[in-house]
């Protein structure tokens, strides 16, 4: 790039070279519209695009909330519709960048021995307490099978 030129190219250029947090590489090159060139050249038509894949984006997301209290995969969802949203937005694609660095922060964390010694400790404890509670109700209550119940 020649320090006095002008021209789309070298601003493109430089554009995929920049460092986000930390991370220095062509990681800018993804954000923005994903959108066919033949949509972004006409406004009305990318308008529409957008609102289209606001829309979409926000019913998977919306039904990955309404998962989570019941039985499907929730959290699965609600990225995918992250996802949806970061073939448009580049508010989405930052947030799907910084989840994915937490995920791997997290992941590598979990692998660590001290914090695994830590979590098998605490998943045992937490059994043998369950496991206590639940032979106290059995010695207080007993099993009584739901076919045993009498009609009172």
């Amino acid at each position: 790039m020649n320090t006095g030129s002008n021209e789309p190219g070298d601003v493109a250029m430089a554009a995929d070279k920049i460092e986000v947090d930390g991370v220095k590489g062509d990681s800018e090159q993804g954000l923005g519209s994903r959108a066919p060139e033949f949509i972004k050249a006409r406004r009305a038509l990318h308008l529409s695009w957008q609102v289209g894949v606001f829309v979409i984006g926000l019913a998977v997301v919306v039904a990955g909330i309404i998962m989570l209290p019941l039985p499907g995969p929730g959290w699965v969802v609600i990225f995918g519709g992250m996802a949806i949203w970061a073939t448009e937005f580049v508010w989405a694609q930052l947030v799907l960048r910084w989840t994915k660095r937490k995920v791997t922060e997290a992941a590598q964390k979990a692998l660590d021995p001290k914090v695994r010694r830590r979590n098998i400790i605490l998943t045992t404890i937490g059994l043998v307490i369950v496991g206590v509670l639940v032979g106290i109700y059995l010695w207080k209550f007993g099993i009584v099978m739901p076919w045993k119940i009498k009609d009172q």
